[in-house]
């Protein structure tokens, strides 16, 4: 039965000859951009957040990859598909069962047994795809099953916010062989990172060992730069100008920071100590940009308070002198 065709490319906004790295860092920008947390409510942004984890489900899978190039660049979106003959599944030796994974954010897990897939990747790849019902849809937690070289091992994922990257925390994940279900705690340690492995022995198929690798959950405030975090604050002009204490956000609540008289927006603070949790011990950094901020209205005091200093003020931002 005809299908509708998916341009994955097309979708992630990348040509067909994107490496590897572009693929991973338009998934990471489309995915922070469009996911279920940062739009709540937004059913629009929850369909095109699950196409985007299709795609990279897809373009990210080197086998997957190339047997969806196969069809050719010819086909359109959304045009009519039906797989050629004995078109089939991928095969390989990988793990056949699914792994299930808590609901993260409790919202409640969504029914068993359906695929968080379209019907042309279920046309494409069969069964191939390993996730459970609660993967890509809205939860956050993305759990995708990936042959591994050995028989008898399987790989899933599982997407973490920073915080319990951070801190370490324990994780539920059902394993389903054949009729008998399995449930398996899983110990995130302090200082995990996004891309990082976690092995379970003897959690896969046939007594083979279970790999988790950890993907990092986009963060409303803080960007991850290696060891580092960074936040943007905002300030207002005076305080720029004249210096403040403020106080900040930190991945252990708040912190306060003295501004020094004359910053500039772009300016970054240091508070050491202040970042990610180290595997070995101790602690990246915590950068504070500023960004200066103006009112979009004035009272009638404010509005003559910056006319008179605009008077009195020999500042002249143009011409470099201060």
């Amino acid at each position: 039965m005809p299908v509708k065709f998916r341009d994955y490319y097309e979708i992630m906004g990348l040509p067909r000859t994107a490496k590897a790295e572009e693929i991973k860092k338009a998934y990471r920008k489309l995915a922070r951009k469009y996911h279920p947390d940062l739009n709540p409510n937004n059913k629009q942004a929850e369909e095109r957040f699950k196409e985007i984890q299709e795609a990279y489900e897809v373009l990210s899978d080197t086998e997957k990859r190339k047997k969806y190039d196969q069809l050719g660049a010819n086909w359109k979106n959304g045009a009519d598909f039906t797989p050629p003959p004995n078109w089939g599944g991928m095969g390989g030796g990988g793990f056949q069962g699914t792994i299930d994974i808590e609901d993260l954010f409790g919202r409640g897990q969504q029914e068993r047994g359906g695929s968080a897939f379209s019907d042309f990747f279920e046309a494409l790849f069969g069964g191939m795809a390993g996730m459970g019902g609660g993967g890509a849809a809205g939860a956050g937690t993305r759990s995708r099953m990936s042959r591994t070289p050995h028989a008898g091992e399987a790989e899933t994922e599982l997407t973490l916010p920073l915080e319990d990257m951070h801190h370490g925390t324990t994780r539920k994940l059902t394993v389903r062989l054949g009729n008998a279900e399995k449930t398996i705690d899983i110990r995130i340690p302090p200082g995990a990172r996004d891309d990082s492995r976690i092995r379970i022995p003897h959690g896969g198929p046939n007594g083979g060992d279970l790999y988790v690798r950890l993907r990092l959950e986009p963060h409303s405030q803080f960007t991850v730069k290696g060891d580092d975090i960074e936040v943007e604050l905002a300030i207002a002009p005076w305080e720029a100008a004249l210096g403040a204490s403020i106080e900040v956000p930190t991945l252990d609540g708040k912190a306060e920071i003295r501004v020094p008289p004359g910053v500039a927006s772009g300016q970054r603070l240091r508070l050491r100590g202040q970042g990610l949790n180290l595997r070995g011990g101790g602690r990246g950094d915590l950068f504070v940009r500023l960004k200066i901020v103006v009112p979009k209205e004035l009272t009638d005091a404010e509005k003559k308070l910056f006319q008179e200093l605009s008077r009195v003020s020999h500042f002249k931002p143009r011409n470099g002198k201060s």
